[in-house]
């Protein structure tokens, strides 16, 4: 059966302009999620829901086909206060559909619904399709796609849909947030101390300002690190007895977690805990048959700085959608319907050239 990709596209924004009238705050995704599971319904397409995770699978599956995992989500970060337009209100200006998650990720998250639905009745697809609309996604949540990929069949390769102007991340740099003590002698302020953390803290701030690893990803480039908090002391005369840090790096290609953990471990002037080392780097091999039906189609590839849902997967996987990632988690967040339009056929015609070849 051949589902017409005019009429698909004119539902996906139809759907768009719903999700996005429909608050979904990670955690709070319920009635998206209700939403998303219409779609299926209107199309006769049997789904599974797990919290407020939706997913099916392609009517032809086959347990000894490969499975390649389309996945985007619906849940939002709060609005910020800069926002001169009503977040929830889905009005269409000048080309540009405005409102929260409109870009990051409703955009993506409609145009693969209405892809999978394309092929959903096709036969003799080169890979099994299993989509999956997730929640939870902004926060890195437990009941996120790492919480239902156990339910989940395995996956040999995957697209993780967010905004990338439909290129193709063929890599994302992971993810570790350290928390930093330099440690001081505590004293009153009137009295001399040559322990002072907060004027050590100097010194450690030009450490990790001057840090290098050695590893340059050739599609992530190098390892970024960065401290972007700072708190000691609460009262005005006492000399603080240690002085606090949050430490962002961004790790590419060539690190694992625990790599990066252990160096800066072993190295800083200070002490250093990590809160977690679960968001790995992730990437595809260029050469890879789906990466080359995207380069076939004019695509360019390149390493994504953000994170997102990949940071999950351990199979191969690349971003792509339609929207800009600059736009993400701006006040008045918007994206093209003409960038919905065309990126549905893009992602129709990247899997043409995968699936069918």
């Amino acid at each position: 059966m051949t589902i017409n990709q005019k009429s698909l596209t004119e539902k996906a924004i139809a759907l768009l302009k719903e999700l996005i009238s429909i608050p979904s705050f990670s955690g709070e995704e319920h009635h998206t999620a209700e939403a998303i599971e219409n779609w299926f319904k209107d199309f006769d397409i049997p789904f599974q829901r797990e919290n407020n995770n939706v997913f099916a699978k392609n009517k032809h599956w086959h347990d000894r086909k490969p499975t390649l995992l389309l996945n985007s989500h619906h849940d939002t970060v709060q609005p910020n206060k800069a926002y001169t337009r009503d977040p929830f209100d889905p009005k269409v200006e000048n080309g540009k559909l405005y409102g929260l998650g409109s870009n990051d990720a409703g955009g993506a998250l409609v145009s693969l619904l209405a892809t999978f639905t394309y092929f959903y009745a096709s036969e003799n697809l080169s890979h099994n399709l299993l989509i999956a609309a997730t929640a939870e996604e902004e926060s890195a949540g437990p009941k996120s796609l790492r919480g239902l990929l156990p339910s989940l069949p395995k996956i040999d390769v995957a697209i993780v849909g967010e905004p990338t102007l439909m290129n193709l991340a063929i890599a994302e740099k992971g993810l570790i947030v350290f928390d930093a003590v330099v440690k001081g002698t505590p004293s009153h302020a009137a009295h001399p101390n040559d322990d002072n953390s907060i004027y050590k803290t100097i010194k450690v701030l030009e450490w990790f300002k001057n840090y290098r690893f050695e590893k340059k990803s050739e599609a992530l480039g190098d390892v970024k690190l960065t401290v972007t908090q700072i708190n000691a002391g609460d009262q005005h005369n006492v000399v603080p007895s240690h002085t606090d840090l949050v430490i962002d790096v961004r790790v590419n290609d060539c690190y694992s977690n625990k790599e990066i953990a252990d160096i800066l471990k072993a190295e800083a002037p200070c002490t250093l805990q990590e809160r977690s080392l679960r968001l790995n780097s992730s990437a595809i091999d260029k050469n890879h048959p789906l990466v080359q039906s995207g380069i076939k189609l004019g695509r360019e590839t390149y390493g994504s700085p953000t994170l997102s849902d990949q940071a999950a997967l351990t199979c191969q996987s690349m971003k792509l959608g339609p929207g800009d990632s600059t736009r993400s988690h701006s006040a008045d967040e918007y994206i093209y319907v003409h960038e919905i339009e065309e990126g549905i056929d893009l992602y129709i015609q990247v899997l043409k050239g995968f699936l069918v070849g």
